[in-house]
């Protein structure tokens, strides 16, 4: 297995790109900082990044008064990119999906501050970092509760210049060296005990010079159970699959068992 481990890594590394960005990447996260500011107010952010934090930098309206909107992305909501000061940014405001987000849109059941939406994701995110995995940088989140519910909203790393999977494969297929890479990154995550809960080829992003990003940790957490590793694949072969059915993709199955040989390689590595 060991020769199996050198013969994946040495297709990664001969591409320069992949070195040259290590470093900044793996520069080691600061503590994030929380600050209360009511009773029932609080925020956590970086100050690396996010200097004099206030309320407004979680509203879109305060970055449209900056012209400070470069764009934005839907789904269960509108993501707004940022130009913060330092760094661009994805401001999410967190609401429901499903049914029952027809009746309740962005209201949760309040259990402590530290498994709120927003800050749990916020924690996460720092924790992959540490770890190695590429995720975007944790910035700053915001809960405000009211009664026995809150709502909450995170700003996190806008990755410039990032196409999802799923784009990248209505144009081309993956070269053997980015199925590879995308291997890398889950295998990672995986061995820092955590469960992506939504692993899909939307979540999965190669940005302008080739390296794998994974996004949206909303609702994922650690486990030392290993039976989710499974699921998590299952789920993102289903992905593969069901958008495949839609429209016409640069995949077939055999690159799925091409991907879980990169996968098994580097988990047992």
């Amino acid at each position: 297995m060991r020769n199996g481990c050198k013969s994946v890594k040495s297709l990664l590394f001969s591409r320069s790109s992949f070195s040259s960005r290590i470093p900044a990447h793996l520069s080691f996260p600061m503590a994030l900082i929380t600050e209360q500011l009511s009773p029932n107010h609080w925020l956590c952010y970086d100050l690396e990044w996010v200097e004099k934090p206030n309320t407004s930098i979680f509203t879109a309206v305060y970055w449209q008064q900056q012209e400070r909107i470069f764009g934005s992305a839907t789904g269960r909501g509108t993501t707004w990119f940022v130009q913060m000061p330092k760094i661009q940014a994805a401001l999410r405001h967190y609401r429901r999906g499903g049914l029952f987000g027809r009746l309740v849109q962005d209201s949760y059941l309040y259990t402590g501050l530290k498994r709120t939406r927003s800050f749990a994701e916020l924690a996460l995110l720092q924790e992959l970092r540490r770890a190695g995995v590429r995720v975007p940088r944790p910035l700053a989140a915001q809960v405000e509760r009211k009664g026995l519910c809150y709502r909450a909203d995170i700003l996190t790393e806008y990755i410039e210049g990032a196409t999802s999977l799923l784009d990248l494969l209505k144009q081309r297929a993956l070269t053997d060296a980015e199925c590879a890479s995308v291997a890398l990154e889950i295998a990672k995550m995986h061995k820092a005990c955590v469960n992506h809960t939504d692993l899909n080829i939307h979540n999965i992003l190669l940005d302008k010079e080739g390296l794998v990003w994974l996004i949206d940790f909303d609702k994922c957490y650690k486990s030392s159970a290993k039976g989710w590793r499974q699921a998590n694949l299952k789920r993102l072969e289903r992905s593969f699959l069901k958008e495949s059915k839609k429209q016409p993709l640069f995949w077939q199955p055999k690159n799925f068992t091409q991907f879980l040989s990169y996968y098994d390689q580097y988990l047992s590595c």
